[in-house]
């Protein structure tokens, strides 16, 4: 197994990309429109904050839309390089997505409430570059999609990596603490988080170096994350 990348989310501005960028992230996430949730931001300063991002870092942007015409307009409107689809959209939606945006890498978050999540890969893996495992209920009237900053049952996770043909990123209720021992459990391409590495909802520097330093194991910071397009 490679090294785990790390993938720092709901940055709210410039200085905080920066700082995570300085710290070794390999990808930034913005947070766009969101029912649930936390570190939502515009799309003019989520366009803003894109725009400065240095290559070879990703721009993952959030999408809540479940259109693929809807998620693709989302895109251009913000300029990320990535895109991160937050809910189980229909897949035929997804298909039609790769084709409106070819050029745009598509993350597909699924979010683990049982060993259902594992009928989903075949669904999916055609269409997108990779999956992103989270904490949240897509099941039953109350819907949670993501930003909870609670764990799920990693076992079912490291399962799901086990049996995709695809990257996975894993998130929901990471920190400095728990991470070495999530990575160890699920083996994912990479790691995902927002709160475990904020104090007051800011980005924290202490944090963030902690918990740089758990996933590299040696306190050093990795080189950039690169992720091939289709």
């Amino acid at each position: 197994m490679g090294r785990t990348r790390v993938k720092i989310c709901c940055i709210q501005d410039p200085d905080e990309a920066a700082l995570a960028i300085s710290l070794g992230a390999d990808a930034l996430g913005l947070v766009g429109p969101m029912p649930t949730g936390k570190g939502l931001i515009d799309d003019a300063m989520a366009h803003t904050v894109a725009a400065r991002i240095p290559p070879p870092v990703s721009v993952f942007l959030l999408t809540s839309e479940t259109t693929a015409e809807g998620i693709a307009a989302h895109v251009q409107r913000v300029g990320a390089d990535t895109v991160q689809i937050v809910d189980h959209i229909d897949p035929r939606q997804s298909a039609r997505l790769a084709r409106l945006i070819p050029d745009i890498r598509r993350v597909q978050v699924l979010h683990v409430e049982d060993m259902g999540v594992l009928d989903l890969i075949d669904d999916y893996a055609p269409h997108v570059h990779a999956f992103l495992l989270d904490s949240g209920t897509v099941s039953g009237p109350e819907r949670t999609l993501g930003g909870t900053g609670q764990t799920h049952d990693w076992s079912i996770s490291g399962v799901f990596v086990e049996k995709s043909p695809l990257p996975v990123f894993l998130a929901g209720g990471l920190r400095p603490d728990n991470v070495a021992t999530a990575i160890e459990v699920v083996r994912p391409f990479g790691v995902d988080l927002c709160t475990g590495v904020r104090t007051n909802g800011v980005l924290d520097r202490d944090k963030l170096t902690a918990f740089m330093a758990a996933v590299s194991g040696r306190g050093g910071h990795p080189p950039p994350l690169k992720l091939s397009t289709r």
